[in-house]
């Protein structure tokens, strides 16, 4: 469908959804009685020490103490000058865009079609990255007065990237320049297909690519072999951001005037970027900490009312709360059925129609919610049986039902039950098609990679893939995947690791050290949360469970009074219980979250972090 709202007629406010009937009566019975559910360990994984020199260099420059500065270094800050653009980028830290390989050639022949009054295509994806290129590109375009439209397929109909039947309407309609975005790295036979109609193609995509790459006129994607840009884990929203900074560095020589326009599309890349789980670092650090600063002082319209519709407009954005608020939202539309619907309200300025955009969105979150569940359900009684039977190092799950906007969600859920790396297939028009998801650390492409040969195509990357293979090779493919992950993994990665940055005693939670902290975020992939360890703390009080088995307990790091008292919150770890009985001793690893009620403290009242434990492990006495 090519869209270039306002549309001509409204959408349809009433969304459509596949439901899917738990066909299996077994799963009622068994929905509260899975075997696998003993109680989560971990391995804790200590980060190397930092050489001592460094740290002792960088505590001075910065005046913070041994722990901050170990946290710091284990993130690759290890001066003055990196740690002033960690804590305080600038719009100055962006790289040059042209030193993205193929960007002066798009720069080009995107200024060329703007200048003839040429039709440009966006073509985009149906995910929160897609949906999000193809509203920034589709507004900054048109903000130079380009005749431009834009087509996202039907996910469903014509699956993931680039389609002969989107170039083909393109061309109907005229189009001389595509561009893509978030996808086309693999697409070798659609763009060849775009070239012999006469369309010159721009790629703008952030996938791994694989042997032969697409003939297209220009291909923007940085991990392109050869590309040297400095950069490698931008999104696909990143990467079209990108494309729109190379344009104004050469429609404007005021770099004021740069940073000003590109100050509105920000917003864009700030949720893309978050929902796709790309490396929090390096210039993505920039996009996140400068957009979501802007996405919290003045959202777009259709932002604003997508906030409000999710119940989070009284609170301060933050990337956790886009993952698992907005994204879903975003992405429901396109899994459930017309990814447009999101894109509309992404450009939206009219108030109205934002907030029955949004409630579209709403009622088809809630719609998936219950298709995720249902077949969470089913999946769970297939893995059972499957690990009762032989154990595999790998779960592969099909039923030909299953809707295949779902897919991925319920993987990573297989995941992290099983923690097993998880396929999880349907059936389309005869085809088997189906989402892969790992588990840390371990390269689920590369497994994809040795069994190609019982697959029609696959792509993806280290954590994330999907797959296309007949219905008559799921059970070879099964057996042959299995065994190439057994192969791969190593008995290390076979436990869910926590990774310690440094112990750190309870009275080291002064005032200063969490407003300092508190500057590491915007955290996600590759800059977590810190994470420590405190060392035979002392249970005090009765521990309760909370909620839906969580841990819920106070510690002090000794029984002398005056000795403060922190709360704790341990989340699934409610089976842990008898682990912190009063006056136990523990050592306890954990992060730190929201401040806590203030409690009498000996120097007096003080407001006093609530530690987010993740593991817990009882100390014997004598040891």
């Amino acid at each position: 469908m090519i869209a270039s709202p306002p549309l001509a007629e409204k959408q349809n406010s009433a969304y459509r959804c596949t439901e899917i009937i738990c066909r299996d009566k077994r799963i009622s019975n068994q929905k509260n009685n899975f075997v696998n559910q003993s109680p989560k360990k971990y391995r804790w994984n200590f980060v190397t020490e930092p050489e001592q020199g460094l740290q002792i260099t960088l505590e001075s420059e910065l005046n913070i103490t041994p722990s901050l500065s170990t946290v710091l270094i284990n993130r690759g800050i290890t001066s003055y000058d990196l740690a002033k653009q960690f804590f305080r980028p600038t719009f100055a830290d962006m790289h040059d865009p042209f030193l993205m390989e193929g960007m002066e050639i798009a720069v080009q022949r995107l200024r060329s079609a703007l200048e003839n009054k040429e039709k440009i295509l966006i073509f985009g994806d149906y995910d929160v990255d897609g949906t999000n290129s193809t509203a920034m590109m589709y507004l900054f375009l048109q903000s130079l007065n380009a005749d431009v439209s834009y087509y996202v397929p039907d996910r469903i109909v014509e699956g993931y990237g680039v389609s002969l039947s989107g170039i083909r309407k393109g061309k109907e309609l005229g189009t001389t320049l595509l561009i893509t975005v978030d996808c086309g790295v693999t697409a070798i036979e659609q763009i060849e297909f775009a070239r012999e109609l006469g369309i010159d193609v721009i790629i703008c995509d952030h996938h791994r690519p694989g042997e032969q790459l697409p003939n297209a006129l220009a291909l923007l994607d940085p991990l392109k072999e050869g590309c040297s840009y400095p950069f490698k884990y931008l999104c696909g929203c990143g990467v079209a951001f990108k494309l729109i900074h190379g344009i104004l560095l050469r429609l404007h020589t005021d770099i004021n005037k740069v940073e000003e326009i590109l100050k509105e599309y920000l917003q864009f890349v700030v949720l893309a970027t978050a929902a796709d789980i790309v490396p929090i670092t390096g210039e993505n650090r920039v996009f996140m900490k400068l957009g979501l600063e802007l996405l919290n002082r003045s959202p777009r319209t259709g932002i604003r009312t997508l906030i409000q519709t999710a119940g989070l407009k009284s609170k301060k954005l933050t990337i956790a709360q886009i993952v698992f608020v907005l994204a879903p939202r975003i992405n429901a539309v396109g899994r459930m059925g017309d990814a447009h619907r999101a894109i509309h309200l992404l450009t939206s300025n009219d108030e109205q129609e934002a907030n029955e955009l949004a409630s579209v969105l709403e009622k088809e979150n809630t719609a998936r919610r219950k298709v995720d569940e249902e077949t969470f359900l089913e999946a769970q009684v297939i893995a059972e049986e499957l690990l009762n039977l032989d154990n595999p190092a790998a779960l592969v799950l099909h039923q030909e039902h299953w809707h295949p906007g779902v897919i991925g969600i319920v993987a990573s859920r297989i995941v992290e039950k099983y923690y097993r790396p998880t396929v999880m297939l349907t059936t389309i028009d005869g085809k088997v098609k189906g989402s892969a998801r790992s588990v840390d650390g371990f390269d689920i492409y590369t497994a994809l990679s040795s069994v190609e040969e019982k697959l029609l195509q696959f792509g993806g990357h280290k954590y994330a893939a999907g797959v296309l293979l007949e219905s008559e090779r799921v059970g070879e493919f099964r057996d042959a995947f299995s065994k190439s992950v057994g192969d791969l993994m190593t008995d290390e990665l076979r436990t869910p690791r926590l990774t310690i940055d440094c112990e750190l005693p309870l009275s080291e939670l002064t005032p200063r050290f969490m407003r300092i902290i508190e500057q590491f975020s915007p955290y996600g992939p590759q800059n977590s949360r810190p994470t420590f360890i405190a060392k035979n703390v002392i249970v005090w009080g009765a521990p309760r469970i909370v909620g839906k088995g969580h841990l819920r307990f106070k510690v002090r790091e000794s029984m002398e009074n005056g000795s403060a008292v922190y709360d704790a919150i341990a989340f699934g770890l409610g089976e842990r219980i008898t682990e912190v009985r009063h006056t136990a001793t523990i050592d306890i690893v954990f992060s730190l979250d929201d401040f806590s009620e203030t409690i009498p403290a000996s120097n007096g009242n003080q407001q006093l972090p609530q530690l987010r434990v993740k593991d817990v492990r009882a100390v014997e006495q004598g040891s």
